[in-house]
Parts: structure tokens; C-alpha cells; sequence
């Protein structure tokens, strides 16, 4: 009876995270008949003061690229202010970066992205503070698209969309992150998004924090300023463009990467401590993230679970039969280009990435603080 119910309740908690909470959050979406009422800011309205600001590290593929995009955005450019912040490049990114026309280019010691972003926040002067990485192009309008957020006083961080092209050696992240966004905008209409991405956000001075060096502003921003009273949200229409890693070997690097500091933002800093939230964000964060990064070790349970139940009815050998086809189905597409395999593989990948960047964490025994690019994305 016991593994009975720990299989069900691993299998249930899989489902719910990945299909059972959009649902939910769907249905809630539904049932508010919410809508965006938002608009762009006029002609006449006078613009806010605006940082624009780029942490880089050996971008000198890109550099000059990205300031002259923050330059041609439409927006006055007396108000804009592009600041870039190199941590520790080796390369020629500060004199080309310099060359290309940004108002500031901080020369800093290596000390990772969220201390040059720290520093960089420190000589800016603008009330809204944007952000942007060396490789993603921002359309023209997604400056002003991405400040209708901030019409809203209680609204402290805005984060927009990216786009990815590429991915051509197997890389799934864009189906991937089509749905990540869906989730995203119905988390945004109800309590708050519960995570950005550092290719294109903003946020207003009086809310900016200085984080730990360790710590990562998109997942640690939305909660962090939540608690703190301020209201997180998505902005799909202010769009960024980036290359995705071509492999979903590159995929699965750059994921373990970022799951190396997760557990810490939960358990260590507070994500998972309901204090200062409202009970739907609190929903949220337990059921997109808790529940999405337990999956690794929910389908070992499920699968060891099944084993052992093996032999107690006909539905034991239809699940077990489903867990392995999932497996066959992953390996499958990693040899062929068959796209349902694909997209298993890549499910596969992207769960054990959680597991992987979860032992890098114990064995390190700390979260890095530098970060290098991912091959491909420039």
C-alpha cells in the first residue's frame, strides 16, 4: 500500500508540474476574464530616464552589435543612457564596446555578472533600470513596450520576451520555451511571475537589490521583490532575439549551469519561505518551481516504485511499459531525427540537468560566481 501511494503521488506531482498546473492556471485565467488595458507610451508622454545595461565577458563576437542596437532603439536618445559592464574581459570588449558609442563602459575585475551588474546600477543614473546580454537584439519598440508595465506603481520588475532561432543540431528549446512563456503570461495576469530571463527586463531603481554575487537576478528578482511588495509581470510584446545552443548538448551545460545556484535560492534565500507572499504566489512558486525541479528524483521514485509493484495488477505493466518507451522513445530521437524522440531526448536532458547541477552544488560545496559563454549562441 505504501509504494502504491508514493508511486501515484510521484506520478500525479510529475504531471501536475508540467501539465496539471497550466491547466489550473488556465482555467483560473478563464474564470478572472482578465485583460491588458496597458499601452505604449505616447508621443506626448515625457520618457522616463532609462539605464540600459550590458554585462559582458569576452563579448568582442558581439559587442559592438549589441550598442549599436541599444542605440537604435526607438527611444529619445537624450533619456537613454547604455551602460557596459565588462567583468574582467581579456579580449577587446571594453575598447569596443567604447568604439560603438556606449555612454559608459566599466572596466571590472573578474568578479561574476551579478557583482558587474551591481556595480554597473551604482554609476547609472536612470529611474528605470533595463537589462540586456551581450547576444540578444532587441526589436526597436521593446524598450518602450517593455516600460508599459511601470504605468502600474505597484509593477517593480518587468521582464519581456525572447525569442530563439537556431538549434538545428537537436536543441528543442524553443518548443520549450513557447510554453515556459504561455505559463509565464498566465502567472503574470494572476498573482506574478515567478521567474524572468536576463536577456531583456527592467526594474525600477527604488526596487533594484543588490544581490550576492552567487545569486542569479532571474530567479532571484521576481521573488525577492514580491516579498517586498512589489508586483512582478511578463511583457510578451517587448521581444529580444537570441541564438539558441545549435546542440541539446550545449543545452543541457548551459542548464546544468543554471540549476547549480537553485537550491539555494529555495531552501537558502528564501523562495520556498511563504512569508510576504499572497497565498495564489505562493501556489505558484511551489507548483512551477518546487514541483518542476523535484521532477528528476519524482520519476527515479516513480520508476523504482514501479519496479517493485511489478506483478500486482495489469496497470503496473502499462505504466512500466510507459516510463520505458519514454526512455526508448528519448534515445531514439538522440540517433535519428525522428521529432517525437527528439523532444523526448530533450525532456530527458533538460530533467537530469536539474539532478546534475544539484551534485555539482554538493560537491562544490558552492555556487560559482563567474560565467562563460555557451557554444553557438554568438
Amino acid at each position: 500500500m505504501a509504494l502504491e501511494i508514493l508511486f501515484w503521488l510521484s506520478i500525479g506531482l510529475i504531471f501536475y508540474a508540467h501539465l496539471g498546473y497550466p491547466l489550473c492556471l488556465a482555467i483560473l485565467d478563464r474564470l478572472r476574464g482578465t485583460t491588458d488595458d496597458r499601452t505604449d507610451l505616447s508621443p506626448s508622454q515625457t520618457p522616463p530616464q532609462v539605464s540600459l545595461i550590458i554585462a559582458a565577458y569576452d563579448e568582442e563576437e558581439v559587442i559592438e552589435e549589441k550598442v549599436a542596437n541599444a542605440l537604435a532603439l526607438d527611444y529619445p536618445r537624450e533619456s537613454l543612457e547604455v551602460i557596459v559592464a565588462s567583468d574582467g574581459s581579456k579580449d577587446r570588449t571594453v575598447d569596443l564596446a567604447r568604439s560603438a558609442g556606449a555612454d559608459l563602459v566599466l572596466d571590472l575585475t573578474r568578479g561574476g555578472k551579478v557583482a558587474a551588474l551591481n556595480q554597473a546600477v551604482a554609476a547609472s543614473s536612470g529611474e528605470i533600470l533595463a537589462f540586456s546580454d551581450a547576444n540578444s537584439s532587441w526589436r526597436s519598440d521593446a524598450l518602450r513596450r517593455l516600460l508599459k508595465g511601470f504605468a502600474d506603481p505597484q509593477v517593480g520588475y518587468v521582464c519581456g520576451q525572447v525569442r530563439f532561432s537556431g538549434g538545428d543540431g537537436g536543441n528543442q528549446e524553443g518548443l520549450y520555451w513557447r510554453y515556459e512563456m504561455a505559463v509565464r503570461e498566465m502567472e503574470s495576469r494572476l498573482a506574478g511571475i515567478t521567474a524572468g530571463n536576463g536577456g531583456i527586463y527592467s526594474v525600477r531603481r527604488e526596487a533594484y537589490l543588490d544581490l550576492h554575487p552567487s545569486r542569479g537576478q532571474d530567479l532571484s528578482f521576481p521573488f525577492e521583490l514580491t516579498k517586498r511588495g512589489w508586483r512582478p509581470i511578463y511583457e510578451p510584446s517587448a521581444i529580444a532575439e537570441e541564438l539558441m545552443a545549435p546542440t541539446i548538448e550545449g543545452e543541457f551545460r548551459r542548464k546544468r549551469r543554471m540549476m547549480w545556484g537553485v537550491w539555494d535560492a529555495m531552501f537558502g534565500w528564501g523562495m520556498l519561505s511563504p512569508r510576504g507572499y499572497s497565498p495564489l504566489y505562493y501556489w505558484e512558486i511551489v507548483s512551477h518551481r518546487l514541483c518542476r525541479y523535484l521532477t528528476p528524483w519524482l520519476h527515479l521514485i516513480a520508476l523504482a516504485t514501479n519496479v517493485a509493484l511489478l506483478g500486482s495488477g495489469i496497470v503496473y505493466s502499462i505504466t512500466f511499459a510507459a516510463q520505458i518507451a519514454l526512455i526508448l522513445l528519448g534515445l531514439i530521437g538522440w540517433q535519428t531525427g525522428f521529432r517525437p524522440g527528439k523532444i523526448a531526448f530533450y525532456y530527458l536532458t533538460v530533467t537530469s540537468s536539474i539532478a546534475a547541477g544539484a551534485w555539482d552544488r554538493v560537491r562544490a560545496g558552492k555556487v560559482p560566481i563567474g560565467w562563460e559563454k555557451v557554444e553557438g549562441t554568438r
